[in-house]
């Protein structure tokens, strides 16, 4: 049997196969008191040791920590409402004021758990884009995320985003089932073209058509995607496919000044709002769902289109998530 395999075998549910997979990368698991490789086979009468990770750098709680809004907390799983402009996790050019501080500072015993490599993550099972408000859980304990982990990998958590874009979309209902991989050219991009797509697949349905704002003004609309893969930058990329960028989106929008500036609708960040998330509680196993609130610059852009945002159709959408 795989090292790797034996291990995750031993260590589960409290840690994944990728985490273990760190763990041998990070020379945590000695094969006969040795590191060994993922692929090391283990026999019987082999010894097998877990050595434990050094700790994680020490975050600084007495620094500034964002606001973030708690939807829902219990022992397990946090549901938050991440705001856009706040980055998930500490990045290259983003070192603070994210949304792992904006945790720590609330709930600090969640630096208990770092990753396996000593990474410092904790309870982060998925990611929004820098600029996409909107509902995010986070696991509490290793149980929960080893848990909500295997239901993103087995695409049983379900998920309703918003968006504002370009353009009147012509049909009521449609699904994108388009491969969506790294630019060829640009690696700050994703793209359909990709030379090494994966599937990614996106339903779309409208729910409202706007007119254009004025002479200079482009007609928009309201969408609700509901993606079936979770691919990096997925839903913007799909949108952008076919003709309907998010409003303001930078990196998939519009090419020229001028027409990015029309095309923006008094966004400041692409006009893309994680609405509705679904999931099986780690430990009752009952089917849970959150609706985060609508974003402010969403609630202007109604508001000066003269129109209001339907609660009963989004409710009616999320109760498709069971």
């Amino acid at each position: 049997m795989r090292l790797d395999v034996f291990v995750a075998s031993r260590l589960y549910p409290e840690f994944t196969r990728s985490q273990v997979a760190r763990m041998i990368k990070a020379h945590l698991v000695m094969l006969n008191g040795e590191p060994a490789r993922a692929s090391a086979g283990v026999r019987t009468g082999d010894r097998v040791e877990i050595l434990a990770p050094r700790p994680a750098e020490a975050p600084d709680l007495t620094a500034p920590a964002p606001d973030i809004a708690v939807m829902y907390a219990d022992d397990e799983i946090i549901v938050v409402n991440k705001p856009a402009g706040m980055t998930v996790h500490p990045a290259p050019g983003h070192p603070d004021a994210t949304l792992v501080d904006a945790l720590l500072a609330r709930f600090p015993e969640l630096a208990r758990m770092a990753e396996p490599d000593g990474v410092l993550r904790p309870g982060i099972v998925h990611r929004l884009d820098k600029e996409t408000s909107g509902v995010m859980v986070v696991a509490r304990t290793p149980f929960a995320k080893a848990s909500l982990s295997s239901q993103f990998k087995e695409r049983t958590v379900k998920k309703i985003y918003l968006a504002m874009v370009r353009g009147t979309v012509s049909r009521d209902r449609l699904t994108i089932s388009r491969p969506v991989g790294r630019h060829p050219v640009d690696r700050k991009r994703f793209s359909i073209s990709s030379h090494a797509g994966r599937e990614a697949v996106t339903h779309v349905i409208v729910l409202r058509r706007f007119a254009p704002a004025g002479p200079d003004g482009e007609p928009a609309s309201m969408v609700a995607a509901i993606p079936e893969t979770g691919r990096t930058h997925q839903i913007r990329v799909h949108l952008a496919s076919i003709g309907h960028p998010c409003l303001a989106d930078k990196l998939y929008g519009v090419a020229s000044r001028r027409a990015r500036e029309q095309a923006r609708g008094g966004f400041e960040r692409h006009a893309l709002h994680a609405l509705a998330l679904a999931f099986a509680h780690p430990r009752s196993l009952e089917r849970i769902k959150f609706i985060a609130p609508l974003a402010q610059d969403f609630t202007r852009y109604l508001e000066s289109a003269g129109a209001s945002f339907d609660e009963r159709a989004i409710e009616r959408l999320a109760a498709n998530l069971n």
